[in-house]
């Protein structure tokens, strides 16, 4: 289980706070004996020069493999203008943003505690530099010139520095930022580990209902977990837990994409693995692979915007009508089914707006599209997604709402062999998490359309024939990997 210390110099310098039994000093966290193997350090120590207590304190967090704010890389890049400059062109969409205030200053220098600013015009800013520089509190000093803001220096703070508001601010965004501090949260006497659940409660169309989440979170209990919803916000409290299981949308050009990053590198088991998401997210990947390891799929070429010898080409091969697609749509979404040079034209207009590469395929129709369920290379459920009526797709997005066809649900045992194999082919050179592979069986063989890193697991619907296992189905496979780790861990000590 995570567990969170905050290292003072003195215990008068937290005199101002909310007293916690989580709050010790840089002399007792150098004698601590019991070393648990998730702990998450907040250096607080007022000294963070190089060879300090607070530089000391660092690295010896790093050194005993716990989770520490701030790292000692935070420490090096903030102590040379050179470093930390090389790093802000990440901010500069922040920057550019800013409007002079009021009164014309063309100086500020505000503070920023655990990415959170009083200034809500500076917040998008604070948060990035949080991201990039993770400290307990940073100050910014920003210049305009000729009506464009630039950050002349960033420096880390000590909290003993703090004006009464600026403590109270603190307080409030230390609260925010690991409320763990402040209240342990109630688990179960079986709780072995902490699973984080990726959501967005305002996404249109998730990968999990709210009934379907309520089940993933009563049958993790079950299984030992102690289960928080998270969302975007969350970022930087991800080291608190063991596991994180996305289930929200994904894209590379995404806050998805780097959640999954961040965990892999915090050491936590992670589904969608960073590698899934990037390899199935594109399909200009997958067309790839699937040729490379002969994967059955529809005849595919890729078109590049310009190359009219190409599109002339994919008419020759592919006929007509096709279907154009954007490399990363979703849910049905940035595809063109076109049955005439006319409407390839108008597709390929629009469609290249989006994207340079675009990808041309044979139109194979069916009633219905297979998807297979694949986790740690093993079949898991089977739907039949039915087309929506009059429509050529499971989604149709026309008419400013969106539809979408029935569905059967089924046991793997009786989807066709075929079907079955090139899900499974599909997925392999992929890797080992959790997928849904949609296949269209056509004159008894099966043609893999795409593999989805964040397939969709909605109540009553891909659950319909397993009911509640499906759900301890997949959290065991979070538990299994944790537990395998938890014994290479051993085996090395």
């Amino acid at each position: 289980m995570s567990q969170v210390l905050i290292v003072v110099d003195q215990p008068s310098d937290w005199a101002p706070y909310y007293p916690s039994e989580r709050v010790i000093t840089f002399s007792e966290y150098l004698q601590l004996s019991s070393r648990p193997q998730r702990v998450r350090v907040i250096n607080l120590c007022a000294d963070y020069d190089y060879r300090a207590e607070g530089y000391y304190c660092s690295l010896l967090a790093e050194a005993r493999n716990h989770r520490v704010l701030p790292s000692v890389r935070t420490l090096n890049d903030l102590s040379v203008p050179q470093l930390y400059k090389l790093q802000l062109n990440r901010v500069a969409p922040a920057l550019s943003k800013l409007r002079m205030p009021e009164g014309g200053d063309t100086e500020l220098r505000v503070k920023s505690y655990f990415g959170f600013c009083a200034e809500p015009a500076l917040q998008p800013l604070a948060r990035l530099l949080f991201d990039r520089f993770p400290c307990p509190v940073l100050e910014l000093h920003l210049s305009c010139q000729a009506g464009h803001w630039e950050i002349v220096d960033l420096h880390i703070c000590s909290h003993r520095s703090l004006t009464d508001p600026e403590e109270t601010a603190f307080a409030e965004a230390l609260d925010r930022f690991s409320n763990q501090v402040w209240r342990a949260q109630k688990r179960s006497e079986n709780s072995r580990y902490d699973l984080a659940i990726l959501v967005n409660p305002e996404e249109a169309l998730p990968p999990s209902d709210a009934q379907a989440l309520k089940k993933f979170t009563s049958v993790a209990r079950e299984l030992g977990f102690a289960v928080e919803m998270i969302t975007a916000a969350d970022y930087m409290r991800l080291p608190e837990f063991d596991a994180l299981f996305i289930r929200e949308t994904t894209a590379i050009d995404h806050h998805t994409y780097r959640f999954a990053k961040k965990a892999e590198a915090e050491g936590l088991v992670v589904l969608d693995d960073p590698s899934s998401i990037l390899r199935c997210t594109n399909k200009i990947y997958l067309a790839d692979l699937f040729a490379t390891h002969k994967v059955p799929a529809p005849r595919t070429r890729i078109l590049q915007r310009g190359d009219e010898a190409g599109i002339r080409a994919a008419v020759e091969e592919l006929g007509l009508p096709m279907v154009i697609k954007i490399p990363d749509g979703s849910f049905s979404r940035g595809m063109a089914k076109v049955k005439d040079e006319a409407e390839l034209r108008d597709s390929l207009d629009a469609l290249f707006e989006e994207s340079s590469l675009l990808l041309a395929q044979e139109f194979l129709y069916t009633e219905f599209d297979w998807r297979i369920g694949v986790l740690n290379n093993k079949p898991l459920y089977a739907c039949r997604y039915y087309m929506v009526k009059n429509h050529w797709q499971i989604y149709n997005h026309g008419g400013g709402k969106t539809s979408s066809g029935g569905f059967t649900t089924l046991p793997t045992f009786e989807v066709p062999k075929a079907v079955l194999q090139a899900a499974l082919k599909a997925t392999k050179p992929i890797g080992d998490g959790f997928y849904g592979v949609d296949v269209k069986e056509s004159a008894g063989k099966g043609y893999v359309i795409e593999v989805n890193d964040n397939p969709s697991i909605d109540s009553g619907v891909e659950d319909k024939y397993l009911g509640r296992e499906l759900y301890r189905l997949i959290l065991q496979e979070f538990l299994r990997r944790l537990e395998a780790r938890r014994e290479g861990r051993n085996a090395r000590a």
